[in-house]
């Protein structure tokens, strides 16, 4: 028999740890190769760890909502076999070697140490007068960092804790990191910003001392101590009322994240949306001409959503103000085309993957990447690094039925275009002979945008260059 110690596997450049969601396997269980042994949440995407040989899970490492890094053990696996990778495993998981090359588990030697023992001996104490003078101020708890949803790093922790920021705080504080994260540079910014909250001043009490005639009177200046900082107090939440009817639910975490990044852009940027109708009869119908031939050749399905985003694409060309994100009183204006695609989840919840450099596809290229991306998404097989980098989204509320929406823009962007349901209405058709009244394919857009660099012209300007892109389509088009 061998012990084989299964590693958090690398999750992407920016992701250093991640959080165990549920172990599917016990201790006791068989486990064959690639079957799946734990689920685990970053704070971009939850994904699952499977087990790269057969064996029996013996021990394991890290419990439910525990934080481990990645190259960590988190679990023994006993194989059989020489050509399994193995090595004796000793109970020191801090001694594994965290270098590693690829994303698959990665098995290190366990190096074997010896601590030195130390033994403190103790002189007797010595009362001396004075020192209780030197005695420094008392140090603040350790913030409870699990009593909060949101998601912090360890480094962000360790300087929320040097600063004495606490956890309320700390949850004010605005994020830009994947998902609304605090990152390092968000604290520090807001650190040396002089936002810090002020605590109130108590002076020290003093013990009243028997009197002592002086020998050489001597009346130094008194300086009163700073007024006490009036600090306001947050809000009450309102309370909610149950019965004994209603039902609980705890929100999962994938939701706790997505309430958080809705709040926080709401109140990062003001939003303005704006509508268009587009007649898009022409679209409809060379889409249901070429859609069987295009499946047939390609083994893919074509929606309407890579038509739209292609759309998308070409107006961020013509209006590239609109592909931009705010830093501070700086606007980032970016080089790459990344469209974000929001893509529903069968738990009900929603996460956003990236077409990256969607202006260096073609309709065939967009078509594959969208359709990848949305069934990784359902299997819950999406990498952190397909959510991460988007300029500009798109959501397909037409998908479920809807006319239209207002959406919430997906920060750092600052435009969320929202494609409405396809329905047959009487519409007014133009012709050199006059105005007829024709039964046409139409449809809403809504792009919702961050008035504080987007103005009307420029919003309305680009909803409408879409809109012109969905009408003018070439029936005749071949891919």
């Amino acid at each position: 028999m061998a012990k084989y110690q299964l590693l958090l596997p690398k999750m992407g450049e920016s992701v250093a740890e991640a959080t165990i969601i549920k172990w599917v396997k016990s201790p006791g269980d068989f486990i064959e190769a690639d079957d799946t042994v734990v689920e685990i949440a970053t704070d971009k995407v939850d994904s699952e760890v499977p087990s790269p040989v057969s064996g029996k899970l013996v021990e394991l490492l890290f419990q439910q909502d525990d934080v481990v890094q990645v190259g960590d053990t988190i679990a023994i696996i006993e194989t059989e076999g020489a050509d399994e990778p193995s090595n004796d495993y000793q109970q020191q998981p801090e001694q594994i070697n965290n270098n590693y090359t690829n994303d698959t588990a990665y098995q290190a030697p366990v190096v074997e140490t010896t601590q030195p023992v130390i033994t403190q001996q103790f002189e007797p104490e010595v009362n001396i007068p004075g020192t209780e003078l030197l005695t420094p101020p008392p140090v603040a708890a350790p913030q409870n960092f699990k009593d909060t949803a949101r998601f912090y790093s360890p480094l962000v922790k360790s300087i929320a804790a040097t600063e004495g920021i606490g956890l309320a705080e700390l949850d004010s504080i605005p994020g830009n990191g994947a998902d609304g994260r605090l990152t390092k540079d968000d604290l520090i910014a807001y650190i040396n910003s002089g936002r810090r909250t002020q605590t109130v001043y108590e002076a020290p009490q003093q013990e009243t001392a028997q009197p002592v005639t002086p020998v050489a009177e001597f009346n130094p200046p008194v300086t009163p101590p700073p007024a006490p900082v009036s600090i306001p107090l947050p809000t009450p939440a309102p309370a909610v009322s149950v019965s004994g009817g209603d039902e609980i639910i705890e929100m999962d975490r994938m939701r706790k994240l997505i309430a958080d990044h809705m709040v926080m852009s709401v109140q990062t940027s003001p939003h303005v949306t704006s509508f268009v109708e587009a007649d898009v009869t022409n679209l409809v119908q060379w889409r249901d001409r070429i859609k069987g031939k295009f499946e047939k050749r390609e083994n893919e399905k074509i929606t309407f959503t890579p038509i739209f985003i292609e759309a998308v694409v070409k107006a961020i060309k013509d209006f590239p103000m609109i592909n931009i994100s705010v830093n501070g009183n700086q606007i980032i204006k970016k080089r790459d085309i990344n469209i974000s695609m929001a893509t529903a989840l069968p738990s009900g919840n929603l996460i956003v993957p990236v077409i990256k450099k969607a202006d260096g596809l073609n309709l065939v290229g967009i078509t594959k990447a969208v359709n990848d991306l949305a069934a990784r998404a359902r299997a819950n097989k999406l990498q952190p690094d397909d959510i991460k980098d988007g300029t500009f989204t798109i959501t397909n509320v037409g998908s479920f039925g809807n006319v239209m929406g207002t959406p919430i823009i997906n920060q750092p962007q600052v435009a969320i275009l929202a494609v409405g349901t396809i329905k047959k209405k009487p519409a007014v058709i133009e012709t050199p002979q006059g105005d007829t009244i024709g039964i046409r394919q139409m449809m809403f857009l809504s792009l919702s945008y961050d008035h504080r660099v987007v103005d009307g012209m420029l919003g309305g300007s680009f909803v409408r260059r879409v809109a012109d892109y969905l009408e003018n389509w070439d029936v005749n088009r071949e891919l």
